[in-house]
C-alpha cells in the first residue's frame, strides 16, 4: 500500500524556540499504519534535554508574549486558523495514516480552525472587577496569564485537541509546550509547521513528539511549568496530578476516561435512540471517552431496541481509512488492538450474553479490526461493565424503574457524558439532574456537543472545564489589588487582619 503523503514530506522533528530540530540523543520511534502495518516514518523522540529546552524557550518567551496586546496575539491565531483550513485534506490524510481515522468521518480540521478563530479576539476578555465596599479603598482584581503551560494530548483526536488546548492558552497570553501522543504524532507536527508559518514569536509555541516517559513525565514535574492540561486515561491523569503535587503544585486540568451510560425509556423514539447510540460507538472505532459503552433499556422495549441497535451497529463498512466509503477503520495500533482483545476474552468468560460480534477480523488480510460487539444482561460487577474498553464494544442491560436506571448509571467512578432518551420532559430533567456526569444529552448522545458549553467530568473523569467561555479562565491567575484612596488614619480595628 502506498500513502498519499510520502514519508520524506512528513515533518518528523520537534519544534522548539521557533526551530525544527532532531532529538538531542538522536532518539526516534516508529509510526506504523494500523491498516497496512507498514512503516510510515520514524518520528523524533523527545528526551529530557529536549523537553527542558522547550520549557526554557517557553519561559523566556512568556514576558514578551504576555505583554503583547490581544489584537497582535490574535493576528497570529487568525493566520493559523486560515492555514489549518487550507491544510484540511493533508491533516485528514495524516490522521487516517497514523491512527486509522476514516476520512469519511473527518471534520477535525475545520473544528480546530474554529477554535483559533474564536480565541483570536478573546484576549480582551481578561478583565478584572472593582469594589468600593471597603471604606477608604477602591479595590480591584487583575486576571493575568498564569505563565508557561504544558499540554499533553491524546491520540484519538489529536488535531482537535491541539486547538482546544493551544488556542485558549495563547489567547490568554501564556506560552505553550505541547506533547503529542506516540500513536498519532503526524498532525501535531504538521500543525507546528503551520504555527511557524503563522509567525508566532520563537518560544511561544513548542511541539514535542514522544512517549509519556520521559517527555510527559518531565513536563508534569517541571518547576517552570505553571499549568498542565492533559486529556487521556484516568491512570495517567493520577500520575500527572501526583507529579504536579510533588513538584511546584502546578495547576492541573484533566479530561480523563469515561464509561458513558445511555438510558432508553419506553416512550423514547427507539429507532432514533438506536441509531445515535450505535454511531456513538462507531465514530473513532469506539476509541472515545464519551462513547456509549453502557446502555440501559426499559424492559418493555428492550428487544425492539436491541434489534434496531444491532442493525445499525454492524452496518458500518470496514476498510482502508483513506478510502471515502470506509466507515470503520482499524484500531489505532497493535497495543490498543491487543488491549481490546483482552476485554473480549474477559467478556467470553463472564456471565453476559453475546448478541453480536465478539471477534477480531481483517479486511483483505489487513488491519487491526474488531467486530462490533454487543453483550446483554451483563452483571454490574463484570470487568467490561466497570472498565473503559475503548473499542466498538457495548453492554446493553435492562431496567424496570427510573430510580433503578439512575442508580445503575451512576454506579461507576467515571462521570463524563451521559444520555437519556424519553419524550417526558419532566423525567428528562429529573434524570439530567440526577446523573453524576459533566455532560448530559437529552434525546441525543455523543459525539453531540456545543462549543459554548463547558466540557469536563465528574469523579474520576477529571477536573476543570474546556469550551468557549470556560477554557480561557483556566489560564489566568486572579490578583487582588488594594488601593487606599482615603488618607485619614484608620481605626485600630480596621488594621487587624481577618482570618
Amino acid at each position: 500500500m502506498g500513502f498519499p503523503i510520502p514519508s520524506e514530506k512528513i515533518e518528523r522533528r520537534h519544534y522548539i524556540n521557533g526551530v525544527f530540530s532532531e532529538s538531542s540523543d538522536n532518539g526516534t520511534f516508529e509510526v506504523k499504519s494500523p491498516y497496512s502495518h507498514e512503516k510510515i516514518v520514524d518520528m523524533c523522540e523527545a528526551s529530557v534535554e529536549d523537553t527542558n529546552r522547550a520549557v526554557a524557550a517557553a519561559k523566556a518567551a512568556f514576558p514578551s508574549w504576555s505583554n503583547t496586546d490581544p489584537e497582535t496575539r490574535g493576528s497570529h491565531l487568525k493566520k493559523l486558523a486560515e492555514l489549518i483550513k487550507q491544510s484540511s485534506t493533508e491533516l485528514m490524510q495524516l490522521d487516517a495514516m497514523a491512527m486509522g481515522r476514516p476520512v469519511s468521518q473527518y471534520f477535525d480540521a475545520m473544528y480546530t480552525a474554529s477554535q483559533f478563530e474564536h480565541y483570536a479576539m478573546m484576549g480582551y476578555e481578561a478583565q478584572g472587577t472593582t469594589s468600593l465596599n471597603t471604606p477608604g479603598f477602591m479595590n480591584m482584581t487583575l486576571r493575568q496569564p498564569i505563565g508557561p503551560v504544558a499540554a499533553i494530548i491524546p491520540w484519538n483526536i489529536p488535531t482537535m485537541m491541539f486547538g482546544m488546548k493551544m488556542a485558549p492558552a495563547l489567547a490568554a497570553g501564556c506560552t505553550v509546550v505541547l506533547k503529542s501522543s506516540e500513536k498519532a504524532p503526524l498532525t501535531p507536527a504538521k500543525l507546528a509547521v503551520l504555527a511557524h508559518e503563522a509567525g508566532f514569536p520563537p518560544g511561544v509555541v513548542n511541539v514535542l513528539g514522544g512517549h509519556g516517559t520521559p517527555s510527559g513525565a518531565t513536563l508534569s514535574s517541571h518547576m517552570d511549568i505553571r499549568l498542565i492540561n492533559f486529556t487521556g486515561s484516568t491512570l495517567t491523569g493520577r500520575k500527572i496530578q501526583a507529579a504536579a503535587a510533588s513538584s511546584n503544585l502546578k495547576k492541573v486540568v484533566l479530561e480523563l476516561g469515561g464509561k458513558s451510560p445511555a438510558l432508553i425509556f419506553e416512550d423514547a423514539n427507539i429507532e432514533k435512540a438506536a441509531g445515535e447510540t450505535a454511531f456513538s460507538l462507531q465514530i473513532l472505532m469506539g476509541q472515545a471517552c464519551i462513547a456509549n459503552s453502557r446502555i440501559y433499556v426499559q424492559e418493555t422495549v428492550a428487544d425492539e431496541f436491541k434489534t434496531a441497535f444491532k442493525a445499525n451497529f454492524k452496518a458500518a463498512k470496514k476498510g482502508d481509512p483513506l478510502m471515502p466509503e470506509t466507515q470503520q477503520g482499524p484500531q489505532a495500533d497493535e497495543i490498543q488492538y491487543e488491549r481490546i482483545k483482552a476485554y473480549l476474552e474477559a467478556a467470553k468468560e463472564g456471565k453476559g450474553k453475546l448478541e453480536l460480534g465478539g471477534e477480531v477480523t481483517q479486511v483483505d488480510g489487513k488491519g487491526y479490526f474488531i467486530e462490533p460487539t454487543v453483550y446483554a444482561d451483563v452483571p454490574e460487577d463484570e470487568k467490561t461493565q466497570k472498565e473503559e474498553v475503548f473499542g466498538p464494544f457495548v453492554n446493553i442491560n435492562t431496567f424496570k424503574t427510573e430510580a433503578e436506571a439512575i442508580e445503575k448509571a451512576n454506579d461507576t467512578e467515571y462521570g463524563l457524558y451521559a444520555s437519556v432518551y424519553t419524550n417526558d420532559l419532566s423525567r428528562a430533567m429529573r434524570v439530567a439532574k440526577a446523573f453524576e456526569s459533566g455532560v448530559v444529552g437529552v434525546n441525543c448522545t455523543s459525539p453531540t456537543n456545543a462549543k459554548d458549553m463547558p466540557f469536563g467530568g465528574y469523579k474520576g473523569s477529571g477536573q476543570g472545564r474546556e469550551g468557549f467561555g470556560y477554557s480561557l479562565d483556566e489560564y489566568f491567575e486572579i490578583k487582588s489589588v488594594l488601593i487606599r484612596i482615603d488618607n485619614a488614619p484608620q481605626p485600630i480595628e480596621a488594621k487587624v487582619p481577618v482570618s
